[in-house]
């Protein structure tokens, strides 16, 4: 099968300054233009999202969405976006307000020849403090960097060894430059079960600037989203485990490892219930709330694991991430791109 990239920093900005205009394999939302609902638990949630606010549908027709980051004007001169993973098709897709979706990056996570499962692109993106893009890439099985001449790199693909199971979901810690990671078996084209698999666990790993790899933590059975509290003194890594559905909390000591983890929330009995999803991807606001997806949508925690209340999108939701002016909140909900406008920000805007 013959594949083409279609990226390159320079170039997307001189395309679209001429005009050019990327194949759309998705199509804008005009017959549903919202979804779901919010679901009050608790007064305080009030001072976060309104009651009656609209998951307004942007986007739809993905095979299963992920991922998503905000690419701020400020950072590229092409910014004001949001890019996100369609995992099955191996590309990143870009929406445009006014524009609407379109094929940016393809392949986006596995550059092999042969069949590799159903869930072959990337998963997770970042930015790093350059503004390139970071990939945990599921096919190839490594983080990757997009550099500003539009070429790939890799940061990592295996551990004393042996290779990665399918890097998840990434995010950045106090200094700008270590990257968190989460390693979880769902791009093997047999999840656990596969012959390819070469680590006999899932682990939260810390990569230093220098490329040094750590192992965190191998206690989690299936490690997905990650974020930290604003102050950077705790890990929050959700588990995408049916069986224990749960978010852990982990102190961060002043080396970058983790302390003893604790249980912040349990959503186990919630996927007992037939809610769609599980433990996936988070955010963090200014205040410290999570802002997590898992069974029946956006759970809004507390830094204290109180429930304030679910942003229910009907579908199992993916991931969710902070752009425009950082109140506004992007989900990925399985063939969806929706957002939601908060009255809180995202931690750093």
């Amino acid at each position: 099968m013959m594949r083409k990239l279609i990226l390159s920093v320079p170039l997307l900005a001189f395309f679209l300054s001429v005009g050019f205009s990327f194949t759309t394999m998705a199509q804008d939302s005009t017959n549903f233009p919202s979804i779901g609902e919010v679901i009050s638990l608790d007064p305080a949630l009030a001072a976060l999202v309104d009651e009656d606010a609209v998951i307004e549908v942007l986007s739809s027709g993905f095979a299963w969405a992920e991922g998503p980051v905000w690419v701020a004007e400020k950072e590229h001169p092409f910014g004001g976006c949001i890019l996100f993973s369609d995992i099955p098709n191996n590309r990143v897709v870009r929406w445009d307000e006014g524009v609407g979706a379109k094929t940016w990056l393809q392949p986006s996570g596995y550059t092999g020849q042969a069949e590799y499962g159903g869930e072959p692109g990337c998963n997770g993106l970042l930015l790093d403090e350059k503004g390139q893009l970071i990939s945990c890439e599921h096919g190839d099985r490594r983080l990757s960097l997009l550099t500003a001449g539009g070429g790939k790199r890799t940061l990592v693909d295996n551990y004393e060894g042996k290779r990665l199971n399918s890097p998840n979901d990434a995010c950045l810690g106090a200094d700008g430059k270590t990257i968190y990671f989460t390693d979880p078996p769902y791009g093997l084209p047999n999840r656990w079960e596969d012959p390819l698999r070469e680590l006999d666990y899932c682990g939260v790993y810390r990569l230093a600037p220098d490329g040094t790899l750590t192992l965190l933590t191998k206690e989690m059975t299936r490690p997905n989203g990650l974020a930290f509290s604003p102050d950077f003194k705790t890990l929050y890594v959700a588990q995408s485990d049916p069986d224990a559905a749960i978010w852990k909390a982990f102190p961060v000591k002043d080396d970058g490892t983790l302390g003893e983890g604790k249980v912040l929330y349990d959503a186990t009995q919630a996927v007992k219930d037939g809610l769609p999803g599980l433990p996936d991807g988070l955010k963090v606001d200014e205040k410290g709330n999570l802002w997590a997806t898992g069974p029946g949508g956006v759970y809004v925690l507390t830094p204290e694991g109180k429930l304030l209340g679910r942003i229910s999108t009907g579908e199992r939701t993916a991931n969710c991430a902070w752009g425009n002016d950082g109140t506004v909140l992007y989900l990925t909900a399985d063939m969806y791109l929706c957002r939601i406008q908060t009255t809180t920000k995202g931690a750093g805007w």
